[in-house]
């Protein structure tokens, strides 16, 4: 007779149970940016949007900011440290190949022995992550999961390449997730064309550096390309996932994309045909593109500085390199 393996129970569904957000202390404007790359003040905010961003100092890093935003999130949620089981940390500017950086995260937090790992999805990363997250919650393989997107770009990025040197900025962004009775995080509709990987990506490889010398490797990006890939993908891939979810644009009550640029973000809104009761986060404005942390880090923005009711459904949706893509509706804390 053969063994039958047993599974875990699952639960109705999963939701965020609490944000936390951590932006460094240093506010860099466009000034001191637009020097290095013969820019103005004037051309990044009508190119982007964005007016001042964060960068992080020496001694704060993506583990340290991830665990800050952790710990902020698990405090607003009311959960013991002691009781995450998982956590699952996005970035694209995480240095270190190994060991990954969640397991540091967790043990800074105080959690004891949980599942962890690193989710490598880019500025789609913090969606994936949580979709993941999701996922394991509802299955019963975990109770408490913290999901936090964290980047310290400053550290990929070359403050005199003018594709790239303005628009990003440092920060992390939690959520803790928690059972739910009913669904709290909808299906993720998600995707990727490794065909085009080339419109965002380093400039050398790590095996470059090792094998002859040169300049660290910095991120690049083909802005009018990816500006017009972000601005076909975002609204088809939010669209799928207000589908999945069983909802229609009139139905969420805030739209949280990824703080790319403010182009996008309201070319992207436009799109959708938002009611023009829903509050659309735009962050952006003051800390620049974070990349996998900017989702969390505009959703904790907006919960802050705009009356929405808890329960409120709210649209996401992350997309950069890779080409990756990913959308999911959340009800809001």
């Amino acid at each position: 007779m053969s063994a039958r393996l047993r599974t875990a129970a699952a639960v109705g569904g999963s939701r965020i149970l609490g944000v936390g957000a951590y932006r460094p202390n240093r506010l860099v404007s466009n000034e001191e940016v637009a020097a290095p790359i013969d820019s103005s003040d004037e051309w990044i905010r009508k190119r982007s949007g964005i007016t001042t961003r964060r960068f992080a100092a020496e001694d704060e890093s993506v583990v340290s900011m991830a665990a800050e935003a952790s710990l902020k999130a698990l405090a607003q949620a009311g959960v013991a440290p002691e009781s995450v089981d998982t956590v699952l940390l996005a970035s694209m500017s995480y240095l270190e190949q190994s060991p990954a950086g969640a397991p540091q995260v967790a043990h800074l937090i105080g959690a004891k022995e949980p599942g962890a790992m690193d989710v490598g999805a880019a500025c789609a990363g913090f969606c994936y992550a949580l979709a993941t997250g999701d996922a394991l919650v509802r299955s019963g393989t975990s109770r408490h999961v913290v999901v936090v997107g964290s980047e310290k770009m400053s550290d990929i990025v070359s403050g005199t390449d003018r594709g790239t040197a303005f628009l990003f900025g440092d920060g992390a962004g939690a959520v803790v997730l928690g059972p739910s009775d009913e669904p709290g995080i909808g299906p993720v509709a998600w995707g990727s064309d490794g065909g085009r990987r080339e419109l965002i990506a380093h400039d050398r490889t790590w095996l470059d550096v090792r094998d002859e010398a040169g300049p660290w490797p910095t991120l690049r990006m083909a802005g009018p390309e990816v500006f017009r890939w972000a601005v076909a993908t975002a609204p088809r891939v939010a669209r799928r996932a207000l589908d999945l979810a069983g909802l229609l644009p009139q139905d969420v009550a805030a739209f949280i994309p990824h703080q790319a640029n403010g182009r996008i973000i309201d070319s992207v809104a436009r799109e959708l045909q938002l009611p023009e009761g829903v509050a659309v986060a735009r962050e952006v404005v003051s800390v620049g593109n974070t990349s996998a942390a900017s989702i969390p880090l505009a959703m904790e923005d907006l919960l802050n500085s705009v009356a929405l009711p808890s329960g409120s459904p709210a649209l996401l949706v992350g997309f950069g390199a890779g080409l990756v893509h990913a959308a999911q509706v959340v009800v809001l804390p």
